[in-house]
């Protein structure tokens, strides 16, 4: 038995290491997998409802096939087909019930809904569904409470039991929030606390107000009445309460230790679940009014969340864990002593989980599994496991499954496994239920990030590359760099589980195209990503602290470096606050901010913003603004030189230097610069050294060996720079060893046989000594290669004979001196020279994409046979002839397309069609190109031809005229065909019908017959090949006047060409004018009308009216009983005579009588007048008569009525006041209603939240009003009034209410 014992604890710690690799199942990214049904939404387990609405029950699934729905109630299955008022929705399990129908009542019980297909089902939590309730208050007569000065004193609020609990909160008649303080306070149940109770605590509107916030109703208690009086004044009022009054406190109120209210006794206990909140109250009587503290006994409070309300006498503590149990004292103090109460306070738990719920499990066959449900409570809860619903232990055998407490272990799996399993976890607090499938699938592996994705990162950052895959068995992830010849492994790579690639330090070299491949036994895929590696954004000039005068400019720069490939963007701010946009004092231009006429609120922090996509950086500098100089002004000058320059603290490599500045001359100095002169390399020249704020006046500089230094120093303000300093003592630092190597080693060959290493030489700075010199060593990069070495000096280079044609050299320089040697230096990578590439690419071929592309193919030329770092190839091609023309013309010049990089193919564009093409292809490197590629053929196909080169028209008549042609000049292919399109063309050149004609290739004019005379064509003719129809040249033209039929006639042949255009002329009279109409087909634009009276004499002129195009007219305004001479002109270029139509005469009928309009007439309007006077006059009356009745006392009223139910209030001020006889019987104005509007009232619904406008009179969580009341009442049945004994509700709020507990 224990060697039984020994296998399964071996078996299940191996199961558990596979455990992490358990595949989650990508359910809405991969379609067509079998799944076992996933619960994705439910109603919660205690799911309160507002019976005003219907009921929805939620329960959502997801699976494939789609789940099928099934519910329990109590239980037992429910029918829901057997119920008329509850429905499902469509592929969904959530039930809808309609209470319209109903009471909501009726289906308070608990629900499960079940989701299953033919690969397992899953189960809900069980729904314990509730409807809210929001009772009444029950009657009661609270009689008035009189008490003595200084005593303690409870008012009782006691809120009808709701679902949920309601809010309490204490108000008055005004609904004014009631004052509390540390004397007092409100407690956890809702009743009202007084330490000690004063004369100002008088009042008879103490009202309890219970809000439940489902129903968003209000229940107000009757009012309470105190009155607070000292023994004398209780004597003297004692007959007038004594029948109907409660008397307290017959011994006279004298200071007094505290003692506590709540909580009764030295100590009591509390209980707490975890994760909620504990809240535990203290409050004590006491005169003077006592200060209440909290500690815990065992340990601090946990600060964090910890809080104390009601002016200390609750202690609050939020999430509550099991470290919160133990004692807590509360203490409560005044002047005359101190008193106790110790809360022990026990922590019990629900069930929760400890590393999350049990999570689905995708297996292949033969694969091992865990489904873990590891859950924690207080008490410990217990553990039970359900398959498909039903008890694991009643549910068919599989020997590949065991169970082990919390663990269900699965071993060799095979398909028809899948199945959903169940862990239940609970104790006698709660319950959790988990859901979760074992899934057999056999998969091969899909990579499910995006194709060709583009990562980018900025230099010196983390990379993380995506490579998210699914299969099953769970797919293997390599990683490859560019070509698929090695796979990624090691530094600087970090390989995750989930397929993501690392790389914690991104460099340049980094950016590349990776290729990640997933593999199992069914198959392999594999996706392409991209990585970007930028350069940092970096500011190169910062901006710096300014002093300026008010009403003058001042510019901060702000100067950034970014990657080019990003787009930057800057923004300035102000105190952490963006600039004013409407402000065009501020200009912000790429690297600048100006601010013109400068205010002292313009003083301030600016900092600048320089941000992309990936990154940002960000500058400050103050600006201080000072009063403007007054006149005369001050004269500002640079300041003069330091004095007194010092050096201390003098180290080998280090000193201090300290200096006394100059005087400023009314400008303040804001920085200082160091120079130095090495007298022992380069006397006479100053060199920056580095700059110090213009606050100090000294300085620590970091020196080089072997130099001999001299210092000075220089001031700038705002006027400019002053004059150097008298020069420092020389300062000698001692010689040693080189710290650096020469920078920008290379490697290159300039012949076929050598290798030339070259490298930035060190400065005398550099140099830390004498006798500086380089150690050049170099080897072949191969394996077992010994280094050569050579000491060179004075000289940047070193020239590496016989070596072999472009061979991979491994190389090294390092600086050395007198005194030692530089540190190692690193190993670059150089090659020997270069020579021509001996071979050329093989398996050339092109492929003709279409008249104008081709695509050029070839084969790579092997390294080896480049001979040098391979630049590219060089595509040659030339047309040798067009397939119509003479082959004799051949002299193209040739074309060449080059193709930096190792690319196989490439493009040739711009080639003309239905030509012969000659190309070659060559290898080049960085010495030359190598010899072609046998020369290939190819020939385009036919395109479309341009356009013909000419179009004219000759021999123009009357209905005739000739068009001729030339062919094209580009014909790209063989000429089939031409297309001639004509159409005529009126004076507002509008196009009419289109005429088409085809014509062979071989003609080159046609004659157009049957034309319109005087008419204006447009043509449009285009050749055509095989390929189709290319683009037309138009021209036009118009036909002339028969003037040959017109001398016949004897008519003068201009006259009939200028009146021509005019045909069917014609005339209408109306009550708005005469319509005037006519036909024209003239090519003139401007064409008016133009009329005259018939008998007009001399020389008066004619009236014009432009017709725009149109072919009528309306003439408006002729007078009646006359006859106008009416005709149409059409007018061409100056220069051209007017076209002119035959007259017409047109004659407007006279007027026979004019009628009189009635309202012009004075007597009309004065009559109206006095109409209008006598309805006023009446209105006022009835206004009157109105205001005296309808009304009567409120007293009456109050006699009528005692319950203040029946006690309105007034608009203004919220006083009762009047009743107003038409108010009776209104509908609540605000109250809510279901969306159907089938809600029936039982029972008394009567809240604050009824009188608001339209739902906006509610409530804020704290109780506080939200909007405004509406200015009307609502009244109840008699019977309604008997049963409830609220406090009388509101008509007009107060527009102060607010802020309510």
């Amino acid at each position: 038995m224990m060697e039984w014992r020994r296998m399964d604890a071996a078996l299940l710690v191996l199961l558990l290491g596979h455990l992490a690799t358990a595949l989650e199942v990508p359910l809405d990214l991969l379609e067509g997998l079998p799944q076992p049904p996933t619960i994705t939404h439910q109603s919660p387990k205690d799911y309160i409802i507002d019976p005003r609405e219907n009921i929805i029950i939620h329960c959502d699934a997801k699976g494939k096939p789609h789940p099928s729905f099934s519910w329990t109630r109590n239980g037992t299955h429910f029918d829901i087909d057997e119920d008329p008022n509850v429905t499902m929705r469509p592929h969904s399990g959530t039930l809808v019930v309609d209470i319209s129908r109903a009471k909501a009542e009726h289906y308070e019980c608990v629900y499960q809904c079940t989701a299953r297909n033919k690969h397992g089902t899953a189960v809900s939590n069980n729904i314990v569904v509730q409807q809210s309730r929001s009772p009444l208050w029950s009657k009661e007569k609270i009689k008035p409470i009189v008490v003595q000065e200084g005593v303690s004193l409870v008012l009782p609020c006691r809120p009808p039991a709701g679902l949920p609990p309601p809010i309490i909160f204490w108000m008055d008649n005004y609904f004014q929030r009631l004052p509390q303080s540390s004397r007092v306070s409100q407690s956890l149940n809702g009743d009202l606390y007084f330490s000690n109770v004063l004369r100002e605590d008088s009042r008879n509107d103490y009202i309890c107000y219970a809000r439940f916030p489902y129903t968003q109703t209000i229940q107000q208690k009757q009012p309470i009445t105190v009155k607070v009086l000292n023994m004398d004044a209780i004597n003297d009022t004692m007959a007038a309460f004594y029948n109907d009054t409660d008397l307290f406190s017959e011994e006279p109120a004298d200071e007094r230790r505290p003692s506590f209210l709540i909580p009764s006794g030295p100590s009591s206990s509390k209980t707490v679940l975890r994760g909620q909140v504990l809240e535990m109250e203290c409050i004590a009587e006491g005169l003077p009014t006592p200060e209440v503290s909290w500690t815990k006994v065992s340990g601090d409070l946990p600060a964090k969340r910890t809080s104390f309300l009601h002016y200390q006498r609750t202690l609050r503590i939020v999430n509550v864990s099991e470290s919160d149990a133990g004692d807590y004292r509360c203490t409560a103090r005044n002047q005359l002593g101190s008193v106790h109460h110790t809360i022990h306070v026990m922590v019990k738990a629900a069930p929760y989980w400890i590393s999350g719920t049990p999570r689905n499990l995708v297996l292949a066959p033969g694969e091992n599994g865990v489904l873990t449900c590891r859950a924690n409570g207080i008490p410990k809860p217990s553990i039970t496991w359900t398959m498909n619903g039903e008890s694991i232990e009643n549910s068919p055998k599989d020997v590949s499954r065991k169970v082990e407490d919390d663990t269900i272990i699965f071993t060799d799996v095979q398909t028809g496994s899948s199945a959903v399993y169940q862990c239940n976890v609970s104790n006698d607090y709660g319950y959790l239920l988990s859901n979760a499938f074992v899934n057999v699938l056999s998969e091969p592996p899909r990579v499910l990030t995006s194709a060709n994705k583009v990562y980018q990162v900025i230099k010196n950052h983390r990379a993380l590359i995506d490579c998210a895959s699914f299969g099953s068995p769970i797919p293997k992830i390599q990683w490859y760099k560019d070509s698929r010849s090695s796979i990624l492994e090691g530094d600087p790579y970090i390989f995750h589980d989930n397929g993501t690639l690392e790389i914690p330090i991104a460099q340049a070299q980094n950016s590349a195209k990776y290729t990640c491949v997933a593999r199992n036994k069914f198959g392999i895929s594999e996706n392409q990503i991209y990585l970007e590696v930028k350069e940092p954004t970096r500011i190169l000039t910062l901006p710096e602290y300014k002093v300026v005068q008010s009403g003058t400019s001042v510019v901060f720069d702000c100067k950034v470096k970014h990657d080019p490939s990003l787009i930057p963007n800057m923004i300035w701010y102000k105190d952490e606050g963006e600039l004013p946009e409407d402000d065009k004092r501020f200009i912000i231009e790429s690297d600048s901010l100006t601010i013109t006429d400068v205010t002292e609120n313009d003083a301030g922090e600016y900092r600048c913003l320089r941000n992309t996509t990936l990154d940002s950086v960000s500058a400050t500098a103050k600006l201080t603004v000072v009063e403007a100089t007054p006149t005369p002004a001050v004269v500002s000058e640079r300041p003069d030189p330091p004095t007194d320059l010092e050096l201390t603290d003098q180290e080998k490599r280090s000193v201090r230097l300290t200096w006394t500045p100059g005087d400023e001359h009314n400008s303040p100095i804001q920085r200082f610069l160091i120079q130095y002169e090495d007298s022992l390399h380069h006397r006479g020249h100053w060199h920056n050294l580095t700059e110090v704020p213009g606050t100090k006046t000294t300085a620590h500089l970091k020196l080089s060996p072997y130099v001999h230094y001299t210092f000075r120093v220089l001031a700038i303000n705002d006027v400019n720079w002053s004059r150097p300093s008298a020069p420092s003592k020389v300062f000698r630092t001692e010689a040693a060893a080189p710290d650096d190597n020469p920078t920008g080693v290379h490697g290159f060959g300039t012949e076929h046989n050598n290798l030339v290493i070259s490298w930035k030489p060190l400065t005398g700075h550099q140099s830390n000594g004498p006798g500086l010199r380089y150690k050049v060593m170099w080897r072949q990069n191969v394996e077992g290669a010994e280094w050569m070495t050579e000491t060179v000096a004075n000289s940047t280079k070193f020239v590496v004979s016989g070596t072999p044609t472009f061979f991979p050299y491994e190389l090294k320089v390092q600086a050395v001196n007198d005194h030692g040697e530089g540190p190692e230096p690193a190993g670059i990578l150089g090659y020997s020279g270069e020579d021509l590439p001996v071979a050329f690419p093989e398996n050339v071929q092109a492929i003709v994409l279409n008249s104008t592309l081709a695509k050029v193919h070839w084969n790579p030329v092997p390294s080896k046979l480049i001979r040098g770092h391979l630049k590219g190839f060089k595509v040659y091609y030339w047309r040798e002839h067009e397939h119509d023309h003479h082959k004799n013309n051949n002299n193209h010049p040739k074309q060449i397309l080059t193709f930096s990089g190792n690319h196989t193919h490439g493009m040739l564009p711009g080639l003309h069609p239905y030509s012969r093409y000659l190309f070659n292809v060559r290898v080049y490197n960085g010495k030359g190109e190598g010899p072609h590629s046998p020369t290939q053929e190819f020939e385009t196909p036919e395109g479309v031809p341009g356009p013909p080169t000419s179009l004219t028209v000759t021999d123009t008549d009357i209905d005739s005229l000739t068009l001729e042609w030339s062919p094209p000049h580009v014909h790209n292919g063989r000429i089939t065909s031409y297309t001639l399109k004509y159409q005529p063309v009126n004076n507002s050149n509008e196009l009419g019908p289109a005429e088409e004609l085809d014509l062979p290739a071989n003609k080159t004019s046609v004659t157009l017959s049957n034309l319109k005379y005087n008419t204006r064509y447009k043509f449009y003719l285009n050749a055509k090949t095989g390929r189709g129809a290319g683009p037309a040249i138009s021209q036009e033209a118009a036909t002339i006047v028969d003037e040959a039929l017109i001398s016949q006639l004897g008519v003068d042949v201009d006259t009939v060409r200028h009146v021509s255009p005019f045909g069917n002329v014609s005339s209408s009279v109306g009550e708005d004018g005469a319509l005037i109409s006519w036909e024209y087909w003239g090519p003139e634009k401007n064409v008016y009308v133009e009329y005259i009276l018939k008998n007009s004499e001399g020389e008066e002129e004619w009236q014009k009216e432009l017709v725009n195009g149109s072919q009528n007219i309306m003439l408006k305004g002729l007078k009646g009983g006359s006859s106008y001479r009416v005709r149409l002109v059409a007018k061409g270029h100056h220069d051209q005579p007017l076209h002119l139509s035959e007259e017409v005469l047109v004659t407007v009928p006279a007027v026979v009588s004019r009628q009189v309009d009635i309202a012009t007439q004075g007597w009309f309007i004065g009559l109206m007048c006095a109409i209008a006077l006598l309805i006023l006059i009446l209105l006022i009356i009835c206004f009157i008569q109105r205001n005296k009745g309808g009304k009567y006392p409120v007293k009456e009223k109050e006699d009528a009525h005692t319950d203040p139910e029946f006690q309105p209030m007034k608009d203004d001020d919220c006083t009762f006041g009047e009743y107003s006889d038409n108010e009776d019987h209104k509908p609540l104005k605000g109250s809510r209603t279901p969306s159907n509007g089938t809600v029936k009232r039982d029972d008394s619904d009567d809240s604050l939240v009824d009188y608001g406008e339209g739902g906006d009179g509610q409530f804020n969580e704290d109780g506080s009003f939200i909007g405004q009341y509406s200015g009307k009442s609502a009244s109840r049945d008699t019977a309604e009034g008997h049963e409830s004994s609220e406090a009388p509700s509101p008509i007009n709020a107060m527009n102060s209410l607010n802020s309510f507990v």
